[in-house]
């Protein structure tokens, strides 16, 4: 009898069959700068393909689907068609353009295994019907100049500045990249109430994980900076899925800029610039990688690799929050 009880007190509570629905879902979303998706440098859309087919994720947000223009400075626009459609197609994936022509966007498309139901009103991103749950997902590419470890690494780029405090860092960070944030936050309130969202992107700028007080001790990085992007994403809620999964950023670097430069090179510096950022009830990271070429700064490498940049694959636990 007080089983009984039991099991009517819970349905009325709703904590009964309904429970059953919300099974936990898995998604794989991958964050991937195509670097004009075989536009460029004699690669191939094949070679981008090969990349997608590794991971076979359910949500990419792709930046750079069309070539650079000639030449590439700091101001760089986009030039040629996307290749996002080409991918989508071959991929049998759903695809959205991102044709709005913002600071938060450079040639940008996201493909999905779910179809679009509505875009956000800066066109930075999208709500997907994931098999009736309702996933968001933004994506992005932020501003790459002036771009602060150069500055503060006396790399030159143009005629951006030399820095070598932690606060004109900071500022410089916020003054490039700070309206393209004031974009993606009012367009995240604008999906409102669903399952979950992600946000991908090439955002030109590192974490405040990873230039910490131990990797300038380890002669990773010149000094300390809580740059400013990433940290107001988590801010927000959000969470950055590869220092989640590694959250020791001397063992796990997790380097996605660049594989075209060897690590010494005085004239660049490697860092963790492209992210999936996640946010959901009880989402759980299960995996995070980066993928490049074959070397040892990748966690999986593939060969060929078509791009500048590496990529980031996140694969991820919700729960729906309908029943």
């Amino acid at each position: 009898m007080i089983a009984r009880l039991v099991w009517v007190l819970l349905i009325i509570a709703g904590c009964g069959p309904d429970d059953e629905e919300r099974k936990p879902v898995r998604l794989t979303v991958m964050s991937f700068n195509a670097w004009g998706a075989g536009a460029n440098e004699g690669k191939s859309i094949d070679e981008t393909l090969a990349v997608i087919r590794r991971f076979k994720p359910d949500i990419v947000g792709l930046q750079e689907v069309r070539r650079e223009s000639v030449p590439c400075t700091s101001t760089c626009p986009p030039d040629g068609p996307s290749a996002a459609g080409a991918i989508a197609e071959a991929l049998g994936y759903h695809v959205y353009e991102q044709r709005e022509e913002n600071e938060a966007l450079w040639a940008n498309a996201i493909v999905s295994r779910f179809p679009v139901t509505r875009s956000t009103p800066n066109d930075l991103g999208v709500v997907l019907d994931a098999g009736g749950m309702e996933v968001a997902i933004m994506n992005v590419h932020l501003a790459d100049f002036p771009y602060q470890p150069y500055q503060a690494l006396e790399i030159p780029y143009d005629d951006a500045p030399f820095l070598y405090s932690e606060d004109g860092l900071i500022d410089a960070a916020k003054r490039a990249r700070g309206a393209a944030l004031d974009l993606l936050m009012a367009d995240l309130d604008s999906v409102g109430n669903v399952d979950a969202v992600f946000v991908t992107g090439d955002f030109n700028e590192p974490s405040h994980r990873d230039w910490t007080a131990r990797a300038v001790a380890a002669g990773r990085h010149p000094i300390v900076v809580k740059y400013p992007s990433a940290l107001r994403l988590e801010e927000a809620g959000f969470i950055d899925t590869y220092r989640h999964f590694f959250k020791d950023e001397i063992a796990s670097p997790g380097y996605t800029w660049t594989p075209t430069t060897a690590a010494d090179d005085p004239d660049d510096h490697h860092d963790r610039i492209d992210y999936v950022f996640g946010r959901g009830p009880d989402l759980k990271v299960e995996s995070a990688v980066v993928v490049g070429e074959e070397s040892d700064a990748s966690d999986i490498g593939l060969s060929p690799w078509p791009s500048d940049h590496r990529a980031v694959v996140a694969t991820v636990i919700l729960r729906s929050t309908s029943p």
